[in-house]
């Protein structure tokens, strides 16, 4: 007996119109904004908030604030093509020099503090800065206040490599020597940002990195009230990693530590696709297996700069997304 014919597909969302959350933070969130903003008008980040170093470490300490570094850049990068948006990207990105007390501080940075004091309130003021650049997209942060990365380091001490030590601080963390065994957040239930919650919940897709992996992929993880709403978002899931698994914070790991680590943090989430350039994968068939185990299928596709090395290419990143999200 022939069997019946399949039901008819349901409509299917344009690609252009698909809401997309991009969690992560720095250069790694950057390089997915650009390109996803090539893919979707409804982009939305959400950002890490434990920068403790440099301009934001400065201001997050003397006005009590969240760290707006990783938030302006994720601003950045979703800002209009035109050339008022361009030209505002750019002082949003300017950096002073010299030796003063504004030496380091990014112009963009000092801006949002103001207009966080201005209005008393985060996301109205992100929200403005984004209508400012005409950002295609929303920047929020993953929690209401600042974080604190807690790290467990064998060899922070190059002289007792064997010792593990707990290390605090997103900076000190990420410029360790040693080798990460954990990572927690302080404090451990933060002030949950109602509307980056809203936002997993509403999306088709969510996507977590690239990026710094245990102090900006890892922690959104963390955030109780967050790694509740991306096991329960109907969206489909999807793990971008990194160019440079097996440096900086992951060193000497492979690809498939990170998707062990993944699990060990958040035991509950499941993902539907974890992309990768070719050149981290040596070995396809453990890592196809590691994507399995979290229940994703896996898929190689360059998306790497020809000529950078380490460098997302956000032309090649938008495309394997692209056939990926259809």
């Amino acid at each position: 007996m022939t069997p019946p014919p399949p039901p008819p597909p349901g409509p299917l969302v344009p690609a252009h119109h698909r809401s997309i959350v991009a969690l992560g933070g720095g250069h790694g969130l950057s390089a997915a904004l650009t390109a996803l903003r090539l893919l979707t008008d409804s982009v939305t980040a959400v950002v890490t908030v434990a920068d403790d170093g440099g301009s934001s470490g400065r201001l997050r300490e003397e006005f009590d604030v969240l760290p707006p570094g990783d938030l302006r850049m994720a601003l950045s990068a979703l800002c209009d093509d035109s050339d008022w948006g361009h030209t505002w990207r750019d002082v949003l990105q300017h950096r002073f020099s010299g030796a003063g007390d504004l030496a380091g501080h990014a112009l963009g940075n000092l801006m949002i503090v103001s207009i966080w004091e201005l209005l008393g309130d985060t996301v109205q003021g992100l929200d403005l800065v984004g209508r400012l650049l005409g950002a295609r997209g929303r920047v929020l942060p993953m929690a209401g206040e600042p974080l604190q990365i807690v790290a467990e380091i064998r060899g922070h001490d190059p002289d007792r490599p064997d010792e593990t030590v707990e290390v605090r601080g997103q900076h000190r963390v990420a410029s360790s020597p040693g080798i990460v065994s954990s990572i927690g957040i302080l404090p451990t239930c933060p002030t949950p940002c109602r509307e980056a919650i809203e936002a997993v919940g509403r999306a088709d897709w969510v996507m977590l990195g690239p990026g710094s992996w245990f102090t900006s992929v890892m922690p959104h993880l963390l955030v109780p009230d967050l790694a509740d709403a991306l096991v329960a978002t109907p969206a489909r899931r999807l793990l971008n990693l990194n160019l440079e698994v097996h440096k900086g914070e992951t060193r000497d790991f492979r690809a498939e530590d990170h998707l062990a680590s993944f699990a060990s943090n958040a035991p509950d989430l499941r993902l539907d696709y974890v992309l990768a350039d070719p050149s981290v994968v040596p070995d396809v068939p453990a890592l196809r297996a590691a994507a399995a185990d979290l229940g994703a299928e896996l898929v190689v596709a360059p998306v790497e700069a020809r000529r950078q090395p380490g460098v997302h290419d956000p032309l090649r990143l938008a495309a394997a997304l692209r056939d990926i999200i259809a």
